[in-house]
C-alpha cells in the first residue's frame, strides 16, 4: 500500500511564526495515519523539500521533525529530494510533499466487508486542529486582531501560533496492538479535511449511515473559539474541522469492550451503524458540550 500528502496552508503558519520543529510530523502523520487505515504498517518514507532560496538552518529543523515522525510511527525515512527553484517560490516559503509505503495481508485488508447495523464507532482523540482546515484558521485569526504571539484564546499558557501548530497525533502503534492484539477491528477512518460528515462515507456502504453522538465527545477548546470567530453551526464544523475526533474504530457490539480496552482510557463510543433509509451517510445527533 502506497499513500502521499502534504500539510496544506498549515505550512505558512509555521513560514511566518518561524516555527518549524513540528511541521514534519505533521507531513509524516498524513500519510502514515492514511496507511493504517487500509490495515498496513508503514514500513518506509520519503519526502520533498521544495523552495526558492535554501535557508539550512530552516531545512535542518524540517527534516530532523520528519524523522521524528518516522520514529514515532515505526517506519524508516529512506531519502527524499530537496529541490531549490528561485523565482517560484516568495522568500522563505518551502513546500513539503510526503511518500510512504506500506505492507499488509490481502486477507487483513481495511475496511471488511462485514460492516453491519449495530457496529460501534469508536473515537480517538486529536491533538488538535490537525493540519485541515488551517485556510480559514488563518483568516479567523486576521480577522480577530490576534498575532500569532499573543496568548491563544483557547490556551493562555501558550502563544497563539505554537498552540495551533500542535502536530497531528500519529496513531499507527496504537492501532497496529490493537488490530492484532483483538482481530476486531473492522474498519478505520482518519478525520483529516471535510470532517466526520466527508470522511465517514468514505468506509461505509450505501446501505448504512453512521450515527454520531455528539454528547459523547465533547467539543475541545479550540474548536469552540473557531466555532464562535467563524459563526459556523454544527454541521459546518463537523465538516471542515475534526472537531477532537482525529480517528474512528468501528467494531461489533460483542468486541466494543475489547477493543476499547486495548486502545486505552481516552477511547470513547461516539455512536453506531444503523440501516440507510434514504438519509444523509452522516447523522449528527444531540449537541457537543
Amino acid at each position: 500500500m502506497a499513500a502521499t500528502d502534504g500539510v496544506g496552508t498549515k505550512l505558512k503558519l509555521a513560514i511566518e511564526t518561524g516555527l518549524h520543529e513540528g511541521i514534519g510530523i505533521d507531513l509524516v502523520a498524513m500519510n502514515v495515519n492514511d496507511l493504517i487505515v487500509q490495515g498496513a504498517e508503514p514500513l518506509f518514507f520519503l519526502d520533498y523539500f521544495a523552495t526558492g532560496k535554501l535557508e539550512v538552518g530552516v531545512a535542518a529543523t524540517v527534516v530532523a521533525s520528519i524523522a521524528e515522525g518516522c520514529a514515532e510511527a515505526g517506519c524508516a525515512l529512506i531519502g527524499g529530494e530537496t529541490a531549490e527553484m528561485p523565482g517560484l517560490y516568495e522568500a522563505g516559503d518551502y513546500d513539503l510533499a510526503g511518500f510512504a509505503v506500506g505492507a499488509v495481508e490481502r486477507d487483513a485488508l481495511l475496511p471488511r466487508g462485514d460492516l453491519a447495523e449495530g457496529d460501534v464507532l469508536i473515537g480517538l482523540p486529536s491533538s488538535g486542529v490537525h493540519a485541515n482546515g488551517f485556510s480559514l484558521v488563518r483568516r479567523v485569526v486576521a480577522e480577530s486582531g490576534l498575532d500569532w504571539d499573543d496568548p491563544a484564546p483557547f490556551a493562555p499558557e501558550m502563544p497563539l501560533g505554537r498552540a495551533l501548530l500542535t502536530p497531528t497525533r500519529i496513531y499507527v502503534r496504537q492501532l497496529l496492538e490493537t488490530i492484532r492484539a483483538t482481530g476486531a477491528v473492522k474498519a478505520l477512518c482518519h478525520i483529516t479535511g471535510g470532517g466526520l460528515i466527508d470522511n465517514l462515507p468514505r468506509i461505509l456502504p450505501d446501505s448504512l449511515t453512521a450515527a454520531i453522538d455528539l454528547r459523547a465527545s465533547p467539543l475541545p477548546p479550540v474548536f469552540e473559539w473557531l466555532q464562535a470567530e467563524a459563526r459556523l453551526d454544527a454541521h459546518e464544523m463537523y465538516r471542515t474541522f475534526n472537531c477532537g475526533i482525529g480517528m474512528v474504530v468501528v467494531t461489533s457490539p460483542a468486541d466494543v469492550d475489547r477493543v476499547c480496552k486495548s486502545l486505552g482510557a481516552e477511547a470513547v463510543v461516539i455512536g453506531a451503524l444503523q440501516s440507510r433509509d434514504g438519509s444523509e451517510p452522516v447523522r449528527l445527533d444531540g449537541k457537543a458540550s
